[in-house]
């Protein structure tokens, strides 16, 4: 693959396709924080997808991966998956979306895309896909005009997703965290631990722990609330 000189050429560059700023923005602070990864550009339509991955590469300088939200406002992000997986040389593909039909996932592995992540997820999660998808590029190295069987095998393996357990923060349950998520974006005004414990079914302590690492994550923004009787009381609002 053919790139502009750098400081590493193993840095693996990075076009993020989301259509709500503020995620995108979080998506690149992820990246950021992943050894070997960097974002080039950030786009929020299909459209502006096209355009620059094709701009890189006649700038000599071709996206190596993309993190692609399937919603996007002008066209269907698996027919993007697809046009960019026509382009020479093509990016690989991580879709990122909050699209669980079986159908649309099927769809989506069947037009290019390697790996998928849903949201509400967890910087450990997004942290495990890039280095998984790392592995997957070094075990088929560019440059090399052929590969082995076990390089091969050993390149999907790194593919294969972990037991989610494993891709959460210990005492994080996948499933507990997406239903604190819904009932924060639910409330527009926000909602306290106390109140998200009640709609999950779950303790104050526990919902107040979910709620802490979404904060930490990024996805949802802390308000401390005085005036009242008592302790200042923090309110969570999805971002």
């Amino acid at each position: 693959m053919s790139k502009a000189p750098g400081p590493d050429d193993t840095t693996i560059r990075v076009l993020i396709v989301e259509d709500e700023p503020l995620i995108a923005e979080a998506h690149s602070s992820y990246v950021g924080r992943v050894p070997g990864f960097t974002v080039g550009a950030m786009v929020h339509t299909a459209s502006g997808a096209m355009r620059a991955a094709s701009k890189a590469i006649a700038d000599g300088s071709p996206f190596d991966l993309v993190l692609l939200d399937i919603g996007l406002p002008d066209a269907n992000g698996i027919d993007v998956a697809a046009a960019l997986g026509g382009l020479r040389p093509g990016p690989d593909v991580i879709a990122i979306t909050s699209e669980r039909d079986l159908a649309v996932v099927r769809n989506a592995v069947a037009h290019g895309v390697v790996l998928y992540l849903l949201k509400p997820f967890t910087f450990a999660a997004f942290r495990d896909k890039l280095e998984r998808y790392g592995e997957f590029r070094s075990a088929l190295r560019d440059g090399e005009s052929a590969v082995s069987q076990r390089d091969i095998d050993r390149a999907m393996a790194s593919l294969r997703t972990a037991d989610e357990r494993a891709a959460s923060p210990k005492g994080i349950a996948p499933a507990t965290l997406t239903e604190i998520s819904n009932s924060v974006r639910a409330q527009p005004e926000g909602l306290g631990a106390s109140e998200a414990a009640k709609a999950v079914g779950v303790s104050r302590v526990t919902a107040w722990r979910y709620l802490e690492r979404l904060a930490d994550d990024g996805l949802v923004e802390r308000h401390t609330e005085y005036g009242r009787a008592g302790r200042p009381q923090v309110r969570y609002r999805w971002r």
